[in-house]
Parts: C-alpha cells; sequence; structure tokens
C-alpha cells in the first residue's frame, strides 16, 4: 500500500504517521474529504425551534451542533470530526452524526465485528461462558481507551471507532492463527493489516467501509511497533495492551493456569491485587503524565512494572508449555487449510457462492471478495482472506470435512 500524505496542523493540532506505510492488500488511493450536505443550516439552532416537529434542517443542526461541541471542548491537540482528512469516496455527511461517530456504527454493523464473538482471545476455543474473546476484548479495549480519552479532553468517538475496528482482521485462535498465516503466506500476515484491508475492500461487498483517514490510520497502527498518527489512535494503542494484560490474567485464574499468589511482590505493591486496581493505576499514570502534551504515554515506575507484568504473562500464560503444544495443533490446522484451498481453487469458490447464496451465511467469513475469488483473481490472496475471517468453529468445521475421514452413509 502506498504512504499517504502526512497529517497537517491545525489550530496547533498535532497530526503525525502515514497511513498504509507497509500494509498489504490495502487501497493506493489517497484519501478525499467527504462531501458536504449542501442544504445544510449554516445557523445552529435548537432542533424544532421553528415549531411542528423536527425539519431536515433541523436534523442537519444535531451533526453542526456536536461539531460545534467538538470545537469548543476538546483539547486543541484532539482530532476534530468536521477537520477530518476525510473518507477514500466522497459521500454527503449524515445529518445527526459526525464523521467519527458515523465510523464506529459502520464497525459495529459489519460482519467481521460479529464474528469476533466466536475468535479466540486467549484460550483456544473455550468452553466456559465467561472466557473473554475477541469481541469482548474490543469492548473493554474501548472502555478503557474512552475513559482515557475523556480525561485528556480527546475525542472520545474516535476513540471508540479506532478501538471497536482494531482487530476485526484476526484470525481464528489468535496470535497462534496469525503466526500459522505469517509462515505460509507470501509476505507474511500480520492482524493490524488485515484489519485495514477488511474496513477497506473486503466488507460492504467488496467496496470497504469508507471511513475517514484517522479511523483507518488508528486501526493499521494500534500495534506497539507503529505509531498512530493521532493521539485518540496513541490511547488506544495503550488501552489495548492494558486491557488483554488485565482480563488475560483474570482468564488464566479461572482455567486455573495462573493463582492471584502467582503475581510479582512489585505488581501487587504498585499497581494493585485486583484486575479493577492494576487498570486504574495505570489508566491514571497515563492522564497525569499526558495531559496537554503531544504524547500519550505511560512511564516512571508504573510503566516499569507494567512491563515486568507483561513479561510475566508471555512466560506463565501466553508461552506456557501447554500452550506451546496447542499452538503447533492450531499452526498445523490453519496452515493445512490455506494450502488446500490454494491447491483447490474450485471448492473455495463453491464455499464462497454457499455463502453468498444464503445457504452458508451463519458460518460465511471473509464475506466481500467472493467476485475476486470467483473470477480466480489473486487466489492466494483469497485465500488468504477466507482462512483470516473464519471463526474458530467454522475453521474447525472446515478442516473436519476436509481432512478428516466421514462415515460411510447409504
Amino acid at each position: 500500500m502506498s504512504p499517504g500524505a502526512a497529517p497537517g496542523r491545525d489550530d496547533g493540532a498535532r497530526r503525525r504517521g502515514r497511513e498504509g506505510e507497509g500494509a498489504r492488500g490495502a487501497p493506493a488511493r489517497r484519501p478525499v474529504r467527504g462531501a458536504r450536505n449542501e442544504r445544510s443550516a449554516r445557523t445552529v439552532r435548537p432542533p424544532g425551534a421553528g415549531g411542528g416537529g423536527l425539519t431536515e434542517a433541523d436534523m442537519t443542526t444535531i451533526r453542526e451542533a456536536a461539531e460545534e461541541l467538538e470545537a469548543r471542548s476538546l483539547s486543541p491537540l484532539a482530532a476534530r470530526s468536521r477537520e477530518s482528512r476525510g473518507r477514500e469516496r466522497p459521500e454527503e455527511e449524515c445529518a445527526v452524526r459526525t464523521a467519527f461517530q458515523r465510523d464506529r456504527d459502520r464497525i459495529i454493523h459489519s460482519k467481521a465485528f460479529r464474528r469476533l464473538k466466536d475468535k479466540t482471545q486467549v484460550f483456544l476455543s473455550p468452553k466456559g461462558d465467561h472466557y473473554r474473546t475477541r469481541l469482548t476484548h474490543s469492548l473493554e479495549v474501548s472502555q478503557v481507551a474512552r475513559t482515557i480519552a475523556r480525561a485528556l479532553r480527546l475525542n472520545e468517538d474516535l476513540v471508540e471507532a479506532i478501538a471497536l475496528g482494531h482487530d476485526l482482521g484476526h484470525t481464528p485462535f489468535g496470535h497462534a492463527g496469525e503466526d500459522a498465516l505469517d509462515a505460509v503466506i507470501p509476505g507474511g500476515f500480520r492482524h493490524n493489516e488485515q484489519s485495514l484491508r477488511v474496513v477497506t475492500v473486503l466488507e460492504g461487498g467488496g467496496r470497504g467501509l469508507n471511513l475517514t483517514w484517522e479511523v483507518r490510520d488508528g486501526i493499521l497502527n494500534h500495534v506497539p511497533t507503529r505509531s498512530p498518527g493521532t493521539l485518540e489512535g496513541q490511547v488506544v494503542q495503550l488501552a489495548d495492551r492494558i486491557a488483554y494484560m488485565n482480563h488475560d490474567i483474570d482468564d488464566a485464574v479461572r482455567a486455573g493456569v495462573l493463582d492471584p499468589g502467582d503475581l510479582p511482590r512489585d505488581v501487587v505493591e504498585v499497581l494493585g491485587s485486583t484486575g479493577s486496581e492494576r487498570i486504574g493505576a495505570m489508566v491514571t499514570d497515563i492522564i497525569e503524565r499526558s495531559a496537554g502534551r503531544d504524547r500519550v504515554a505511560i512511564g516512571g515506575r508504573v510503566g516499569e512494572v507494567a512491563e515486568a507484568l507483561h513479561r510475566f504473562m508471555f512466560d506463565r500464560v501466553y508461552l506456557r508449555e501447554a500452550a506451546r503444544a496447542e499452538h503447533a495443533r492450531v499452526r498445523r490446522m490453519v496452515g493445512d487449510l490455506y494450502r488446500f484451498y490454494v491447491e483447490n481453487p474450485a471448492v473455495l469458490r463453491r464455499e464462497y457462492a454457499l455463502a453468498a447464496a444464503g445457504g452458508g451465511a451463519e458460518r460465511a467469513a471473509a464475506g466481500g471478495g467472493a467476485e475476486r475469488a470467483a473470477a480466480g483473481d489473486d487466489a492466494e490472496r483469497a485465500v488468504a482472506d477466507y482462512v483470516a475471517g473464519m471463526t474458530d468453529r467454522f475453521a474447525i468445521d472446515r478442516y473436519t470435512h476436509h481432512f478428516i475421514p466421514h462415515t460411510w452413509e447409504e
């Protein structure tokens, strides 16, 4: 994907970062500012002020009033929806919602978002009702990020949209599935780049969701190795780690992998003994350290201990011996599925067609992209989209169907 131009400065607002640098499969089109509704009233007035209920002009004023509220109440460093760098395809603005609110709603109503409920967070296909999934993880990231954003007077709507969309491209079986695809796909696979591809290409019948630049930038750059172009993106980047470290502790205790007493002493002394205390300590440090600054960060003693907790989780939970054994099985399953569909494109086209016809809609994986698969365009890319879009359950179903012998029925 070709890198986009760096964001400019508006009224001292910091805009850094480039969208798409190094991303695979994302369109190389330059963002375009969305078309403004020419019928919008230029004077903000209360809805229905003219009597007789809401008029079209009143409804337009709702969005403009929200934009005016952003202008008055947000930090000079915050992203403002009416100053967005825009969408890839111009479109008329919504009469009620700001651009970032509209993006959030498009993500929530996407098929990829709904599939997150059946994708692994840490524990593979857990049978208990209370283990986290990619969906609940995304919700918890959103909650943590919005708390930070509100305290720093940043744009909560933008933060929410990025948080809810950041893992849309995640594979089945969590990072084990990601590692499996990364090993077999030419050029590798990274879930943040796939998340961008979901919202720019795969959803919306192959046209993407046409999200604003700021949301796309935050989704692509939420991983620690990249730099988001907005402070809101930086908030989500930190909230992602805060959320998963703490809810993974809870899930590990529930699974019998950890005992609360196993946590390092300095973690308990500095951050606290409960998830609520730990999250509160980290969030408070970020707010106090970042207020009025052009960078959102965690640091000092809290930052040091948070990093130690991260290493502890890798040693005791993510890379424990039992987890490595399960990850090997996942790598074999996901790798075999990828190779099978590459070698059998007719099967891929048939399964896409079944999903498009509704017969397998409840199990359909990649959604948009069926047309490219049917046409044989970039078969390996179509297979990557299909397998990455699978839920844990659907991946097991397809593996069983294609690789496990079936009993004979007359």
